[in-house]
């Protein structure tokens, strides 16, 4: 076990709008080794604050002990199970690369990088999520070490309040030191983005809109407005422009049918670049392309009850190409399909009932975060507060979410029982809440 007790004792953060200062910084090998940390910070009257990669930390982490699980990142798949063992502190890229040689798949979000246990703990929306589901819906088991240091094996016989509240309740007082997964059979699928010039936003995110009703399950799309850098890393046609970002995945393994789905989308308009085709699943990253490196950002979202034309105009009107904003992404996933079906078993999974997701990321420009940034998402709010059912999904939820963005995310009734399993693992609050 590593303890940094350094005064400038540092942890993961994917955000760096954030200062992070916490009093001590623990990095236990094993699950033992989390429960005698814990029970340390007991004794020592520390709250704990649980990190991995950093990705869901939304506020200052000050004071207290972290508990990171980065050396609890072991994967093993087992190919004739369909099933995987993650380390509390793996990322989905592991997870991806070890699941490829069997022709499985995990069903993981949009990015690699982000950690595993944080996306599942939220529900976790992927780029083929109308196919497989949400991430949580395919948790089998995991390891916890409480707030006493007892290490508790978790599934849906065992500990069923507590397994119904690791499948979408986010902030399960613990560490997560281990998790088993579920795996899908999917070498292969149709996908990747398609980008197209600011000139043709309205007629692109239009056609989106009526391409994208009734749409077999079997297709997961999504668009993004982008404002991207000019910096060398962005291909040429593309670099220091705005542009609208058209991702799909049609997992059916099938390149000819997706070919076919795809072809109103390319007939839009002529596509700046098109990155669509034939891809394995385990470069499913590849689709959304959502940055890896760490930069200081402010970000929210809010599940929608429909998608329709009236909402891209709003959008439009407050973060289109045309306007002036401080915002790199403005994007839309549309819901559905095997996202809106009860899985086996209760769960707390939010945005089974919607039709969309809207999440919006600031640029990196630290010095708008308390004037335009906050300004710009407040005019958004307005804009779309039509459609907007004004429920946040947990992993969804950042600075620009609004005010007591958790009492928002769960029903009253799934609240309590949150609630519940909360006060009954760490009665005395050892741990932090919701960052």
């Amino acid at each position: 076990m590593t303890i940094d007790q350094s005064s400038d004792a540092r942890i993961a953060a994917f955000n760096l709008a954030h200062q992070h200062r916490p009093g001590r910084v623990v990095t236990p090998t094993t699950a033992a080794g989390v429960a005698d940390a814990v029970r340390e910070a007991a004794v020592r009257g520390d709250r704990v604050h649980v990190v991995a990669t950093g990705h869901g930390l939304l506020a200052p982490v000050e004071g207290g002990t972290v508990v990171s699980t980065a050396a609890l990142a072991d994967v093993h798949v087992d190919p004739e199970a369909r099933t995987a063992r993650v380390g509390g502190g793996a990322r989905w890229g592991q997870v991806l690369e070890a699941a490829a040689p069997y022709g499985l798949a995990p069903v993981c979000g949009s990015s690699p990088t982000v950690g595993v246990v944080g996306l599942l703990l939220g529900g976790g929306l992927g780029p083929a999520g109308r196919t497989l589901g949400w991430a949580s819906d395919h948790l089998r088991r995991l390891e916890l070490v409480t707030a006493t240091g007892e290490q508790l094996s978790v599934t849906a016989d065992s500990h069923p309040e507590v397994f119904r509240a690791a499948r979408g309740g986010k902030h399960l007082p613990g560490v997560v030191t281990e998790v088993e997964i579920g795996l899908v059979p999917m070498a292969e699928v149709y996908g990747g983005g398609l980008f197209f010039a600011a000139e043709d936003a309205g007629r692109v995110l239009h056609g989106f809109v009526d391409w994208s009703r009734d749409l077999p399950e079997t297709v997961t799309p999504s668009f993004a407005i982008l404002r991207l850098p000019d910096l060398p890393q962005v291909p040429e046609p593309l670099r220091g422009r705005c542009v609208v970002h058209v991702r799909v995945v049609v997992a059916d393994g099938d390149a000819e049918a997706g070919a076919a789905t795809v072809a109103p989308l390319r007939a839009l308009a002529t596509p700046l670049v098109d990155l669509v085709g034939p891809m394995p699943y385990a470069a499913i990253g590849a689709v959304h392309a959502d940055p890896e490196e760490p930069m200081p950002v402010m970000d929210g979202g809010v599940l929608l009850r429909d998608l329709e034309h009236g909402f891209v105009d709003a959008l439009l009107s407050v973060m289109g190409p045309e306007q002036h904003v401080p915002f790199a992404v403005a994007e839309v996933r549309l819901l559905g399909g095997a996202l809106a079906r009860p899985t086996a078993g209760p769960d707390a999974v939010v945005g089974r009932d919607a039709a969309a997701q809207l999440f919006v990321v600031s640029a990196p420009a630290p010095d708008l975060f308390t004037t335009a940034v906050p300004a710009v998402a407040q005019a958004l709010v307005g804009a779309v507060g039509a459609w907007s059912t004004g429920v946040v999904q947990p992993n969804f939820v950042g600075a620009l979410s609004g005010p007591n963005p958790w009492v928002r995310a769960w029903p009253a009734d799934v609240r309590d029982a949150l609630d519940a399993v909360r006060a009954e693992l760490d009665p005395a609050g050892l741990f932090a809440g919701p960052r």
